[in-house]
């Protein structure tokens, strides 16, 4: 008899933190478990459901009922534990005949979630990039509106309208500058309009590890996930090496 083939890791997360069953889903990436745990999924970011809000909260939120809602689930281990309002933060499997369906890589992978700002891992966050890469490609779910295009940082307008809200910007990189603790990634010549990346020298090292030289952006074609923010021009701070892929090829 053939010996049964030891089960591959998962692609993202650690240790079994929790199990249960989803009961509820609130949104496209939280869901309350049967004993009223509330999760909040890792390493992703969907439309918010508050009025007024992005197009394709409904959505991402069905997407998510459809792939956990009512079953068990295996929840792993997060860099970070839990949010700010108590929330379990982790990577969810929703376990169907013996086997676990990565919620955040099918919600990424059909369109209706985001590579986040922090994974952690790079193998997962490598994973993920790849598998919303190409759904927006294919302009699968969120991608198909024109509301989720990729931001062009030549038209720092448009990126400063989405001030406050998650958002994909991509452009080539004039310069890099540093000055005091911080570097510079800048995509214009005018600081105070102009579309910024910020990286805090201290997290340079985090940058580095990853094979990502940011003194050697300079010309090159990147893309960049983040919060947009405002000093003069629109701006994202990136604490992590996820949050900037190379967009050009060389």
């Amino acid at each position: 008899m053939a010996q049964e083939q030891p089960k591959s890791a998962p692609p993202c997360g650690g240790d079994v933190i929790a199990r249960g069953i989803a009961k509820h889903v609130i949104d496209g990436r939280t869901f309350v478990l049967d004993d009223g745990r509330e999760v909040r999924l890792a390493a992703i970011e969907v439309p918010p459901v508050e009025s007024g809000a992005a197009p394709g909260a409904a959505a991402a939120k069905a997407a998510l009922d459809a792939l956990v809602g009512g079953d068990d689930i295996v929840l792993r281990h997060a860099d970070i534990a839990t949010d700010r309002y108590g929330r379990l933060v982790a990577y969810a499997y929703a376990v169907r005949d013996g086997d676990e369906l990565f919620a955040q890589g099918e919600l990424i992978a059909s369109g209706f979630a985001t590579v986040g700002d922090h994974v952690g891992s790079r193998p997962c966050a490598l994973a993920l990039l790849k598998g919303e890469n190409a759904a927006r490609s294919a302009k699968l779910g969120l991608w198909a509106d024109s509301h989720y295009d990729v931001l062009d940082a030549e038209v720092p307008a448009d990126v400063l309208a989405r001030r406050g809200r998650f958002a994909l910007v991509e452009g080539r990189v004039v310069s890099v500058r540093e000055s005091g603790a911080t570097i510079y990634v800048n995509f214009g010549r005018r600081w105070s309009e102009d579309f910024t990346v910020t990286v805090l020298k201290r997290n340079e090292r985090n940058f580095t590890a990853a094979g990502l030289d940011l003194r050697g952006l300079t010309g090159r074609r990147i893309r960049v996930r983040g919060w947009i923010e405002a000093r003069g021009g629109p701006w994202i701070e990136a604490e992590n090496p996820e949050q900037i892929e190379t967009a050009d090829v060389r």
